[in-house]
């Protein structure tokens, strides 16, 4: 019997197996937006009014991929840069980093005297206490985002 039940079943699990394997495959994409985590971020403010400061945090991956970071930006600030401080022949020397690479289930600390964030041009007075937002973006375009809190000068 043509157009009987066999028929009209077989026809209508067609679009039900495409729409099962759009959802399969866009769990396997949602895997996949596995996402660093940034931990104790914070600014130490400087002694008195400056042009810069520096950004610290942990940056933890807890993705089976490794992850790239390549620029990092802030609504209070008007350049916000990767740097790594580095002792050569006795002097510390300071060079701006063109990416930050955090390997699979590990961990990158920007910590003072290492890697850190250069934030330059500040658009307002730092306050103690508070909380400036900082954004860092993957080779991919996605994007990570975390509230750095100002420190006073000198903690660590």
């Amino acid at each position: 019997m043509e157009g009987g039940y066999h028929s009209r079943a077989m026809n209508a699990s067609i679009p039900l197996l495409g729409a099962t394997l759009l959802l399969a495959l866009s769990g396997a994409a949602r895997a996949g937006d596995c996402l660093p985590e940034i931990d104790s971020a914070w600014i130490r403010k400087p002694p008195m009014a400056m042009p810069m400061m520096a950004g610290f945090a942990e940056i933890r991956n807890p993705c089976a991929e490794p992850v790239r970071i390549v620029a990092a930006r802030s609504p209070a600030f008007g350049a916000v840069e990767l740097h790594e401080t580095t002792r050569v022949d006795g002097v510390s020397r300071m060079r701006h980093v063109e990416a930050l690479d955090v390997p699979a289930r590990g961990t990158v600390v920007l910590a003072p005297g290492g890697l850190h964030l250069m934030l330059m041009q500040p658009k307002d007075e730092a306050v103690e206490g508070s909380t400036l937002e900082v954004e860092l973006e993957l080779d991919d375009g996605r994007r990570l985002a975390a509230g750095f809190q100002v420190r006073a000068p000198g903690a660590l």
